[in-house]
Formats: C-alpha cells, sequence, structure tokens
C-alpha cells in the first residue's frame, strides 16, 4: 500500500486564505443594503451603478482580506494562532495547542460585549455633541434584516483584518525580535492594542456624525475595544472562527436587536 504524501502547510494555508478571502468578499457584498439605509447620499455621489460598486468591492476584499489571512495563517504557525477547525476542514490536522472549540463559550461573552456596549452607549451618548452631519438613519432604527447582513462583515472581514492579521503580526515581530515564543503579557498587550486600533478605525466615521472631542473618541474607541478584547481572547485560547462567531454575536445585538427594540447603538 502506498502511503499518504501529507499535504505542505502552505497548501493547506493557501487553500484557507482563499476559503477566508471567498468568506469576506460575501460579507463585503452584504454590508451595502446597511450602507444604502445609512448612508444613502454618499453612494449617490459615487459615479458607478451600484452592482458595479458591490462587485468591486467584493472582488478586492476577496484579494486584499485573502492576502492578509494569508500572511497571518503563515505568522500564526510560528504563534500557535489560526483557524483550526478551518484546517482540519482543508485537510490540516489542526493545532492542538488551542482550547477546544466551544461555540458557546463564544456566544455568550459576544452577546454580553454587545449589551455592556449598549448600556455605555446610553449613558454617554447624553454628553455627545450636536450631530454635524446627522445619518440618514441612526443604527437604532436600521433595518433588523439589513443589520443582519452587516454583521457578517463584522464577524468575517474584521477579524481577519484585526486578529488574523493585525493581532498576530504584533506578536509575530516580538518573536522575531526576541527569537522565542511571546509570553502571556505579549499577547495580553497584542489583543488590547489591536482592540484599540479597532476602535480607532471607527474615528473618521464618528468624525463625520459629530466632529471629534474628547467624548466622541472616548466613545469611539472604549466602546468598540470593548468587543475588540473578547474577540482578541479567543482568537488566542479557541481560534479564529470562535473570535469570528463572538464577533458576530456582538453584532447581532447591536445591529439586529437594538433596532428591534428602538435602542441606540455605535
Amino acid at each position: 500500500m502506498i502511503p499518504r504524501v501529507a499535504t505542505p502547510p502552505w497548501k493547506i494555508d493557501l487553500k484557507m486564505a482563499g476559503v477566508l478571502g471567498l468568506a469576506a468578499a460575501l460579507a463585503t457584498a452584504g454590508l451595502f443594503p446597511y450602507l444604502q439605509q445609512l448612508m444613502p447620499e454618499k453612494l449617490e455621489r459615487i459615479p458607478l451603478p451600484l452592482s458595479v460598486l458591490v462587485t468591486a468591492q467584493a472582488l478586492q476584499a476577496f484579494v486584499l482580506l485573502g492576502a492578509l489571512s494569508l500572511l497571518g495563517l503563515r505568522m500564526g504557525h510560528r504563534l500557535g494562532l489560526g483557524a483550526p477547525l478551518l484546517q482540519r476542514w482543508c485537510g490540516g490536522s489542526g493545532n492542538a495547542t488551542f482550547q477546544r472549540p466551544a461555540p458557546l463559550q463564544a456566544i455568550l461573552p459576544g452577546i454580553a460585549a454587545g449589551a455592556l456596549v449598549l448600556l455605555c452607549a446610553h449613558w454617554i451618548d447624553p454628553w455627545l455633541p450636536t450631530m454635524v452631519n446627522p445619518p440618514a438613519a441612526t443604527a437604532a432604527s436600521v433595518s433588523a434584516f439589513n443589520g443582519l447582513l452587516a454583521s457578517f462583515y463584522g464577524g468575517i472581514a474584521e477579524e481577519l483584518q484585526l486578529r488574523l492579521f493585525l493581532m498576530t503580526l504584533m506578536l509575530w515581530v516580538v518573536a522575531r525580535v526576541r527569537r522565542r515564543m511571546p509570553g502571556n503579557a505579549a499577547f495580553h498587550v497584542a489583543i488590547v492594542l489591536a482592540a484599540v486600533l479597532f476602535g480607532v478605525g471607527h474615528l473618521p466615521a464618528a468624525a463625520q456624525i459629530w466632529g471629534l472631542d474628547a467624548i466622541v473618541v472616548l466613545r469611539t474607541v472604549v466602546l468598540n475595544a470593548l468587543v475588540g478584547c473578547v474577540c482578541g481572547w479567543l482568537y488566542w485560547r479557541r481560534g479564529l472562527e470562535m473570535a469570528m462567531l463572538a464577533h458576530f454575536s456582538a453584532d447581532i445585538v447591536l445591529h439586529v436587536l437594538a433596532p428591534l427594540l428602538k435602542l441606540g447603538a455605535p
């Protein structure tokens, strides 16, 4: 009997990156109904038919996030980070360093993080300045179905950018500089930094609505970082899929339950 030749790790990573890039492309396309309701005037100013715009953005996400995913997966081997469930599905052996995936232990922290964000927003929002450019619809008045579609973007595309690529890159640099596996403290710092940068990435949108002052920056960075820290810890301990599930669960609270219950959300 001829022994089966193991698939090289780089081929498995390439296959995984293709799957993740495709998922990001679909999530990007699904974001547009939400954007149409939230900021229709901005989309109308783009001199392209909507179908062409959606296709172009989806293709861009496939190429860019697929490439970032491949880099994150390659760097993650040295750090014990990655997507163990997808790795097994693509023919790999998984990663023995991860705790056993437990979906409920990702969903519940995600829901809790989303609920905490809503509570904090309810407390902070009376202190916000008057809106400079009010959106066509608030997050609480957007269609719950459109919010559901948008939640896939957060759970997939943003996790590929912030966790699989950025957080992994930070730790990979530490490992290269120190020439050994980063300790727990380095993982904690990377989790927080990636979460804060996730919040900072939302500042341009917040500035368009309120302008930038201390309370707007605090609200935007801290509330988004709350979700980011939960996802970062799950990425470290249980793998990318559990981080995605937690992020998706938090967004369900913010973009589906909040509109249904007419609650404010960031």
